[in-house]
């Protein structure tokens, strides 16, 4: 198929897009570049070894989404573009729900415009809230506890009514849990403008000396060492998860899937920091901060439907998610000092 990536030269865009195109499909990226860079499509280019085209836009406009799937002719739409960041949606809901919402809103209507009903839609496990129980499967009840998560929980919601009211609709929602890791190659990972929201990158820039010390939001939670448990999956599984997602919803019949994409497993803070230390013999300076607005103390999937129905599991344990973490970080040091050597 030919597929059209929002966000595509983000983070979880990048590994999808490799993902995909190993998997005989034909990419193209659109992405506004916010927080993410141009130079991504040319490493993209250098692992698949396809030509990637970038058009530069974004999802609220949606004479540029529809041109785009126009052009290229794009028969599926995997949807990433969106803000991201709990702690930043509480102090910035407006931004949010503009972007998110009104931003995916507007990016469904672009697809109806060119005739393209096939969409996967990157969610996330904060559509949960407060787990009721754990491991959290697809039954689980759905609220949030931030805008960031209410956001998701909007979309997941006017996805399905969109489904309901068009049975020609096949939509993949994938509820992620936490992201972690860089492809082997050490050409693209995660690496956000300004400081990290999310622990790994935090963790790496601290370990390469970019930033003094960690912060770890929270020692009093109800957790066995205090800090914070979640769900890490390695970014390249998730990858893979979106590729036997389109598969699914391409070859079946039903308008709408919902599925989980985790380990099962959870990992506090403080064992991602012993871990990440072990595997790559750093040490990762720490203080504790108060919690932060809108986080849970323990989050992490059932990943039983997934399996059952996409046949997908997580194949990469925490020591891969450290290890090619840190590659990444060192690659990209090097790359940095040679784009400031030839300035």
């Amino acid at each position: 198929m030919k597929v059209l990536l929002t966000g595509g030269a983000g983070y979880i865009g990048s590994h999808v897009a490799v993902a995909l195109a190993a998997a005989g499909h034909d990419i193209i990226c659109f992405d506004n570049l916010s927080n993410s860079r141009a130079d991504v499509i040319d490493r993209l280019e250098t692992i698949t070894g396809k030509p990637i085209p970038l058009v530069v836009g974004d999802i609220r406009d949606r004479a540029a989404v529809r041109g785009a799937i126009g052009k290229h002719g794009a028969e599926a739409v995997v949807h990433f573009a969106g803000l991201k960041a709990v702690g930043e949606s509480v102090a910035e809901p407006i931004r949010y729900y503009d972007n998110n919402v009104r931003g995916t809103l507007s990016m469904v209507e672009a697809m109806i415009e060119s005739g393209v009903k096939t969409l996967v839609f990157s969610s996330s496990a904060t559509v949960y809230g407060q787990p009721k129980y754990l491991p959290l499967d697809e039954a689980h009840p759905t609220s949030a506890t931030n805008p960031y998560g209410r956001t998701k929980l909007m979309i997941e919601e006017m996805l399905a009514d969109i489904a309901g009211a068009d049975p020609g609709w096949r939509i993949a929602v994938l509820r992620y849990f936490n992201p972690v890791g860089a492809h082997d190659s050490g050409l693209i990972g995660e690496d956000p403008s300004g400081i990290p929201n999310n622990l790994m990158p935090f963790i790496s820039r601290v370990a390469a000396g970019r930033l003094p010390e960690l912060s770890v939001f929270g020692n009093d939670y109800d957790t066995p060492d205090g800090t914070g448990v979640r769900d890490y999956v390695h970014v390249v599984d998730l990858a893979e998860g979106h590729v036997a997602a389109l598969g699914a919803i391409a070859a079946g019949d039903a308008p709408l899937g919902i599925w989980n994409l985790g380990t099962g497993e959870g990992y506090s803070v403080l064992d991602m920091i012993a871990s990440f230390e072990r595997v790559n013999g750093v040490k990762i300076p720490y203080r504790i901060a108060p919690r932060r607005a809108g986080d849970v103390a323990s989050c992490y999937a059932s990943p039983d439907r997934a399996r059952d129905e996409l046949g997908w599991t997580a194949q990469r344990g925490l020591d891969a998610m450290c290890g090619s973490s840190w590659t990444f970080e060192r690659t990209l040091a090097m790359r940095n000092a040679k784009g400031k050597a030839g300035e």
